[in-house]
């Protein structure tokens, strides 16, 4: 069995509302072992995208620990929560978050100005134009958001998640802006990079047809665990054809 990169123990959040306390997640406890695929799931006010903003390092619980690759995260300041952020987590959200007058390439090695790697600016672009034409833009490097369509946006965003190498990545709604077809090619290429490259992917959807590429459903209802079950066999496959990672 693999090592747990995720440990949750009575994890609790509490809003305060004027005086009136709102009880946002009411002790979850679980595990996510290295290498997982994870749909996150529920209704709206389920508590899943606070859990998510727990699990990202964007906020800090009320009460119970957070264990993140051997850190205990849910103590730390906002500063050391922030190092953590860019160093062991990658984020794909669903409106794409990229600059509209920066290049596809650009885009993906801006993070690398937010952590010390120590890589020259020839070394930050070749990691930047590997990524890209791992998510099959090797053509696109120099095309702004503007030139590009929703999907290859979106590889753009997910490029650029993983241009610090981070062991988990995260990602919230990320097919909600895309048309079925894009759908599949992105839900394609996160079961890809699951399985090639073992990066953990731990997905927040409204949809059962996006949770069900995930190998595992974490299923949650008013703040606390309902479900947690776990696919046998492959993912389902899309209609995309998404490159293979080049060296």
């Amino acid at each position: 069995m693999s090592e747990a990169l995720v440990k949750l123990r009575d994890i609790r959040r509490t809003f305060n509302v004027g005086e009136i306390s709102v009880h946002v997640l009411r002790g979850i406890s679980l595990e996510i072992e290295r290498g997982a695929y994870v749909a996150l799931t529920g209704s709206s006010g389920s508590g899943k995208t606070t859990l998510m903003n727990l699990l990202g390092c964007l906020d800090r619980p009320t009460s119970g620990e957070y264990w993140l690759d051997g850190v205990e995260v849910s103590k730390l300041s906002s500063d050391a929560r922030a190092l953590i952020r860019n160093k062991k987590i990658g984020f794909v959200f669903q409106n794409f978050n990229l600059l509209p007058r920066t290049t596809a390439l650009e885009q993906v090695i801006m993070p690398l100005s937010y952590t010390n790697v120590g890589l020259s600016e020839r070394e930050a672009k070749q990691r930047a134009a590997e990524l890209l034409k791992m998510v099959g833009l090797g053509e696109r490097m120099d095309h702004r958001p503007s030139q590009l369509s929703g999907g290859q946006q979106q590889r753009v965003a997910i490029a650029r998640a993983l241009i610090n190498r981070p062991p988990v990545l995260f990602a919230d709604e990320p097919t909600g802006n895309l048309d079925s077809r894009t759908t599949a090619e992105i839900l394609e290429m996160f079961d890809r990079l699951n399985r090639q490259e073992g990066i953990t992917i731990i997905l927040v959807t409204h949809d059962p047809n996006v949770a069900g590429h995930a190998r595992r459903n974490i299923r949650l209802r008013d703040g606390m665990i309902e479900s947690d079950t776990t696919r046998e066999g492959p993912a389902p496959t899309g209609e995309g054809d998404i490159p293979r990672r080049v060296a």
